[in-house]
């Protein structure tokens, strides 16, 4: 307890500039239902801040991505994990949080080489034989410098900027603070599933602190791609690489963004877009490991027609049995299944309370919507937005893992696109679908799986009179507890709590006065200013208990 009372005092300089700039981009009535309102009301005039009406011209996605993007590295972070969530936010929130740029000003080199050498082990000298002290990128988590190995070899060095893990680890403590509160003070946020969300942005994070998990990511997907020669991968270094530092091959490519430099170096602009959708659907369809955010500027081409895939830093994992959902939902759709799609859209989702005939209703005429059209006129990027939207009117909301993919799918399409504006995902997908639903299909696949879950039921059957025997004795013992939640009683609880602390401190505000009053008339004793001491004392006291009782029946509203 103590050392939480100190984390959050250690905290409150965050917390005060957290709240100012929310007050700052108009949202004001946010803070004050945390309870900060009242602390903080008069640092716009004291700052001089422009007030919230200066933001009118915005709307409130758009305050709510500059918010992001004021408060720093972490809340930036935030808000690219946010954007991948498009079962819990409409498009126009997505795509002011796909503007958020994990760019960053460089610091200089000097400031890393210390941490620099101390990982490599000795001195920069030693390993290379020059290293470009401008950074080629910089983002909130590492910068990156082309350097030159002994052999004349091209690598960077991507380096993690010095003492961000005690930042980054306080942010996350903070964060955790205020979806507690908000969650606390709001019965709409819980439909965004704050504790979730905040939990895939902590593994999230941690995972991209350690350089090093990104290059084993790497690796796993080269593996993948080993009788691939179209498809490059940078290589790692490991004997230099490490928690702070990774060092990879250096990638001479032409940008992904760059279609002006594809044009005039003559790479086959729609050979590579069918080439990469291949890559990306291969990695989710067969391999169950994906590059999570397929953008143009983790791609490069190369001479011959090539594609080099960079930055695993955020990657998405699918077990067999979600890739066997996922086939089987893209089935439903394109196959004109409605009831199939709604059940596996349930089994996703966590909210019990679905009316199930009117998702199915609605679903079929999805369905019909797009069954309707042939497959070059479909657009997956269209299609899945709409089934985004669904979701979102009945309170579905999908897995981490889902999510992922859905993102990968409409970020995969738009870099399609850019290649190719005749581009179509779904000419590439359709094959693998039908293919897995045939090896689904397939004597020998069906056998497997009976067997498998005849050994299922095999097992909870010969473990069954032990538990119930287990049942039985804590029964008897009285072991067996019922937990029942009730939605927003904590909070009920809260304001009782509050209500019952005033009453008591006005039931002692008001037994020292009549006690204070008793001790005037009496003489002798102590005296105070002429007065009896003790007298003095409790009207004192009583004084102070009715200014706080006042405050806080004020304060409550």
């Amino acid at each position: 307890m103590l050392w939480e009372m100190l984390n959050a005092a250690r905290d409150l300089g965050r917390v005060h500039d957290i709240a100012s700039v929310l007050i700052r981009y108009g949202f004001g009535s946010f803070v004050r239902g945390l309870g900060l309102g009242k602390a903080l009301e008069q640092a716009g005039r004291v700052l001089h801040w422009q007030h919230a009406e200066d933001f009118a011209s915005l709307d409130t996605p758009q305050r709510l991505r500059r918010v992001l993007e004021d408060l720093g590295p972490t809340f930036i972070k935030l808000g690219q994990i946010l954007a991948t969530r498009v079962d819990l936010f409409p498009p126009n929130y997505i795509a002011e949080f796909e503007k958020l740029q994990d760019q960053a000003l460089p610091i200089p080199f000097e400031q890393l080489l210390p941490q620099l050498e101390e990982d490599l082990g000795g001195s920069v000298d030693e390993f290379f034989s020059h290293i470009d002290t401008q950074a080629l990128a910089a983002a909130s988590i590492a910068q990156v410098h082309k350097a030159t190995l002994k052999d004349g070899t091209p690598v960077i060095l991507k380096i993690r900027r010095p003492g961000l893990r005690k930042i980054i680890e306080a942010d996350l403590r903070l964060l955790q603070r205020l979806v507690d509160m908000t969650e606390s003070e709001s019965s709409e946020i819980h439909r965004y599933h704050p504790q979730e969300v905040l939990r895939q942005f902590n593994q999230s994070l941690r995972r991209e602190l350690d350089l090093a998990a990104e290059c084993r990511n790497a690796e796993r997907v080269a593996a993948n791609f080993a009788d691939d020669p179209n498809i490059v991968i940078p290589k790692v270094y490991w004997q230099w690489t490490g928690e702070r530092l990774n060092v990879q091959e250096y990638i001479a490519g032409i940008a992904g963004r760059d279609i002006a430099a594809i044009e005039q170096s003559g790479l086959d602009r729609k050979l590579l877009a069918d080439r990469g959708t291949e890559a990306v659907i291969k990695m989710i369809m067969e391999d169950g490991f994906f590059h999570a955010d397929p953008h143009a500027g983790n791609v490069f081409y190369l001479p011959d027609n090539k594609l080099a895939f960079i930055d695993f830093g955020m990657v998405g994992r699918l077990t067999e049995e979600r890739r066997e959902q996922v086939v089987s939902l893209l089935y439903g759709m394109t196959n004109h299944l409605p009831t199939k799609v709604a059940e596996i859209l349930e089994d996703w989702s966590d909210n019990i309370y679905t009316d199930e005939q009117v998702l199915t209703i609605e679903i079929e005429a999805f369905v019909d919507q797009y069954s309707s059209l042939s497959l070059k006129d479909l657009s997956l990027a269209n299609m899945l937005g709409d089934l985004m939207a669904l979701l979102r009117d009945h309170k579905l909301i999908l897995p981490p893992d889902l999510a992922l993919l859905i993102k990968a799918y409409i970020t995969l399409d738009g870099l399609g696109r850019l290649l190719n504006p005749e581009f179509n995902i779904l000419f590439f997908a359709a094959p693998y679908i039908q293919r897995i639903m045939m090896e689904r299909y397939r004597p020998d696949a069906i056998a497997k799986r009976g067997w498998r879950n005849l050994v299922s039921v095999a097992d909870l059957l010969s473990s069954l009179p032990k538990d119930l025997r287990k049942l039985l004795r804590a029964t008897r013992k009285g072991a067996i507890q019922v937990d029942i939640t009730v939605r927003r009683l904590d909070q009920y609880v809260h304001h009782i709590d509050n209500a019952i602390s005033r009453l008591t401190m006005g039931i002692v505000t008001a037994a020292l006065i009549i006690g204070s009053s008793i001790i005037m008339t009496v003489k002798g004793g102590p005296e105070l200013f002429g007065l009896p001491a003790f007298g003095f004392l409790g009207y004192s006291f009583a004084t102070l208990g009715g200014i706080w009782l006042l405050l806080s029946i004020w304060k409550s509203g």
